[in-house]
């Protein structure tokens, strides 16, 4: 079986790496980590506890300081199911409904794609959370949580440290990967990244793919926008957004990876238009099944 690339740090700001894991699809998330004087605090974990050992060594190829506290930018198992890896030692702070909304995921992306060797990972939720922001120090750095869900989930969390115009952004922005907001919501996800780029950051690290800038806001939004504007003409055309998936011209958007996210995001986007509020619940199970169907009924390739 193919495999992904190695994972590589990158330093990003001073003491402050980007954990990069290609090729960024399917639970290839990225984390990072900033080192203060006395401890880590880390941003979100990995899918399977061989890939959350292999960040803690990369933690360790850079400061003996252990990592006490852990920042999960949202609830899905690509960013939390590598937490049991740190809990024995790191406070756990999220959105108040990451732990509800994890709770119920539990471990559906080991039931998704069994070949993959999970290892033994556990659901271990934060213990530390909040409504809208949260500030932090690393030292004397500052470091602020915000939520700007729902967007790519209900429970979005961003990582802003402005001194350094730096910004984690979880997975409201991909780079290279088709942005997925099934769980979330189009509109919202849109509304996120308006409050984003107000923060000015300069330097930004996707959940997946590679470290960008403000470029990346820009590429995001189009792509929202143009799913808004297929799922108005598909409804108005009295075609499911599967047939209208299956329709569509991906263009530009076609050299990203995962396209097959264009049916959830379809699903999302129809569902706003007729009323449900963003993050509402959909039949996720029902639309991944027709996100198979779409890619020819094979599942999504996952390299985690």
């Amino acid at each position: 079986m193919h495999r992904a690339p190695q994972p590589r740090l990158e330093e990003v700001a001073d003491r402050i790496y980007a954990y990069i894991q290609p090729d960024g699809g399917w639970c290839l998330n990225n984390a990072g980590f900033l080192v203060g004087p006395t401890a880590v605090t880390l941003i979100d974990t990995a899918a399977t506890e061989m890939r959350a050992r292999l960040l803690r060594s990369a933690i360790a190829s850079v400061t003996a300081l252990a990592p006490r506290t852990l920042i999960n930018t949202h609830h899905h198992g690509d960013h939390t199911y590598g937490n049991c890896v740190f809990a024995h030692e790191a406070v756990i702070i999220g959105h108040d409904d990451c732990p509800a909304e994890m709770a119920d995921q539990d471990l559906l992306l080991t039931h998704l794609w069994p070949h993959v060797e999970w290892g033994d990972i556990e659901i271990v939720p934060p213990t530390v959370t909040f409504p809208d922001r949260l500030r932090l120090y690393v030292g004397e750095l500052r470091v602020e949580l915000i939520h700007v869900g729902p967007a790519h989930t209900t429970n979005d969390v961003v990582v802003w440290v402005p001194e350094h115009r730096l910004l984690f952004t979880g997975d409201v922005v991909f780079n290279g990967g088709t942005p997925f907001v099934l769980m979330g919501s189009v509109a919202g996800s849109l509304a996120a990244l308006r409050r984003l780029r107000e923060l000015g950051a300069r330097t930004i690290v996707p959940g997946h793919g590679p470290v960008g800038g403000p470029e990346l806001y820009d590429v995001t939004e189009s792509y929202l926008t143009w799913v808004q504007e297929v799922a108005k003409h598909g409804i108005a055309a009295g075609l499911s957004p599967l047939q209208v998936a299956n329709e569509a011209d991906l263009g530009y958007f076609g050299d990203w990876l995962d396209p097959e996210r264009i049916v959830g995001n379809l699903h999302r986007a129809y569902a706003e238009e007729q009323g449900t509020p963003p993050g509402g619940p959909l039949d996720n199970l029902a639309i991944m099944l027709e996100m198979v169907t779409y890619n020819d009924g094979k599942l999504p390739t996952c390299l985690a």
